[in-house]
């Protein structure tokens, strides 16, 4: 099927969502079950360091990178070209360093051992830079933990069209880490996956040629052993990607879901087992608004999902609008065992006071969820992540805030929020 490419800023933003499994537990007296969650039901704080000029944040996530048994808060700086390390103290502060400068475009981290030490390393996706431009200036790069605070910097790709996401896996079951690639481009642009030689060199493979890949997740989606990929594709084909793998780096493509309308606005996947089946199954956002003449949100804007009945069989369900909606997350937040899905808004309308920037579809089991509106400022969150940060079995959220278009004054760089206690 062929399209027409109709760049977007979409994608550009914009590996903003990490494909994080939520965290379970295997019986009700090991979790902080909260209940329901109420509007308000967390309390806002600025953990980081207070920067000049309006944030470009465009990924936040979490790591040990120190060993020290704490997490710590990363975030990519898009506008200032960082990587951010907001290291985690005793007391539940946070210490914040640049960890790494110079980072042209930063779209996506992602913490894995690459190079099987113990120590987290960093993979970063390049844009180049954040805002649309057909130059081939995409990047991958490795920061090798050293330890003791110390990173080497490694060019693992360079002089290719933008990198919106980078993930790892062993897709040929050699032993060896490959990397998937997610080209945004602008006008033109592919997906291709990197196979690990072992001597420090890879060899690509193209998976999709079209423009406008956002998110490429690396998961099992049918249980058989094997690392496939899912893709959340924008730019006009505004469709999720399957890439089944048959063990040895052999792909098979695959449409699992597409929109009718060109100007859906896809802003993000997750992949997770919502059900409880075993299945890994896809959130999905549609919220850009950003490439109209007249940025703003569409009344079509919201949260699905996409539910694996066997790994092979998927379900579209819509759980609903929700203008600009960013970032998907798939997470336990309740404690009662059912994985929930959270959503943040870009909120390119910001001057509407009472629009809602963050919201949860909190799964009540059998397929249905209650939509619960958790908050309706800091405005234009693109990017949300869940971890338990002070290891009390609850978990806390993490956002970050872009402002490229609309007023600024409620706008956040990055936000911590802390579930609060039920009286």
């Amino acid at each position: 099927m062929a399209h027409s490419p109709r760049p977007r800023i979409a994608g550009t933003l914009f590996a903003v969502c990490l494909c994080l499994g939520w965290v379970g537990c295997s019986d009700k007296s090991d979790t902080h079950s909260f209940g329901s969650l109420p509007f308000g039901a967390y309390t806002p704080s600025e953990p980081g360091s207070v920067m000049p000029g309006i944030p470009w944040i465009t990924h936040v996530t979490t790591a040990d990178l120190d060993g020290d048994g704490r997490l710590d808060v990363l975030a990519a700086e898009g506008r200032l070209n960082q990587i951010l390390w907001l290291r985690q103290r005793t007391d539940g502060t946070f210490d914040e360093d640049v960890l790494a400068a110079d980072v042209r475009g930063p779209a996506r981290i992602e913490p894995v051992d690459f190079n099987d030490d113990g120590r987290v390393d960093l993979l970063v996706a390049c844009l180049g830079v954040v805002m649309p431009n057909n130059e081939r200036i995409g990047a991958v790069l490795l920061l090798e933990n050293l330890g003791q605070g110390q990173f080497r910097r490694h060019v693992l790709l360079e002089n290719v069209m933008r990198v919106a996401d980078v993930r790892a896996g062993d897709f040929n079951g050699n032993g060896r880490l490959d990397l998937v690639v997610a080209h945004f481009g602008y006008h033109e642009g592919e997906i291709r996956w990197m196979e690990n030689l072992g001597d420090g060199t890879f060899r690509s493979h193209l998976l999709l040629e079209l423009p406008g890949t956002i998110h490429t997740a690396v998961v099992d989606i049918d249980l058989n052993g094997t690392l496939d990929i899912v893709a959340l594709v924008s730019q006009n084909a505004e469709e999720i990607y399957l890439f089944q793998n048959d063990g040895r780096g052999q792909f098979t493509p695959r449409v699992l879901w597409g929109s009718t309308n060109p100007d859906f606005g896809s802003s993000g996947i997750a992949v997770a087992d919502i059900t409880g089946n075993g299945y890994p199954d896809i959130a999905y956002t549609n919220g850009d608004g950003f490439d109209y003449a007249t940025p703003g949100t569409r009344p079509w804007h919201g949260v699905q999902w996409l539910e694996n009945l066997d790994g092979k069989r998927f379900v579209y369900h819509r759980l609903g609008d929700l203008p600009g909606a960013y970032s998907p997350v798939i997470a336990d937040l309740n404690g009662d065992c059912r994985p929930d899905i959270l959503a943040v808004s870009c909120d390119s309308d910001a001057l509407t006071p009472d629009g809602i920037t963050m919201t949860c579809f909190e799964n009540i089991g059998g397929g249905k969820f209650l939509r619960r509106d958790l908050a309706r400022r800091p405005t234009q969150m693109v990017v949300a992540h869940a971890a338990d940060l002070n290891g009390n079995g609850q978990l806390e959220l993490i956002t970050g805030g872009l402002a490229l278009f609309g007023v600024n004054e409620r706008i956040q760089r990055i936000t911590l929020w802390t579930r609060r206690e039920r009286p």
